[in-house]
């Protein structure tokens, strides 16, 4: 049996929120709040989302975790503990600049199953691997 790899969404948020943090700038997730789990300040919730401030002069004791995020936060100057899976994390961006990361269901699971071999027993090719510059 081969190994499953684990999902990408949490090491890309936490290398995400690092590289923010380390420009100076102030990390800020978009969170799906209605997602089985969270347990975040009903009143704060606005169309089924919520941003977060996770900067570290915002939250207290934050963890971010493989499964959920969790940290303490004042919300109207009321502590909440706040968690929510890691799964509801729609994106990341830097509050002054922008940058960010959306992410894709494809960085909740192992990665999509290899081409089955063909009938004559052979692999099937594989597409070259493409860049494209973004600017």
């Amino acid at each position: 049996m081969a190994n499953v790899a684990p999902p990408k969404r949490p090491y890309l948020l936490r290398a995400m929120h690092q590289w923010i943090s380390d420009c100076g700038n102030t990390p800020h997730v978009i969170v799906d709040a209605e997602r089985a789990g969270s347990e975040i300040p009903k009143a704060y919730i606005k169309e089924g989302k919520i941003v977060l401030n996770l900067s570290p002069s915002a939250t207290q004791r934050l963890k971010l975790g493989n499964e959920d995020i969790e940290f303490d936060a004042r919300f109207s100057g009321v502590v909440h503990h706040v968690r929510f899976p890691v799964s509801s994390v729609m994106g990341i961006y830097a509050r002054e600049t922008g940058e960010g990361m959306v992410f894709s269901d494809q960085d909740l699971g192992p990665e999509p199953p290899r081409p089955t071999p063909t009938e004559e027993g052979a692999a099937a090719p594989r597409a070259r691997p493409q860049l494209k510059v973004v600017k």
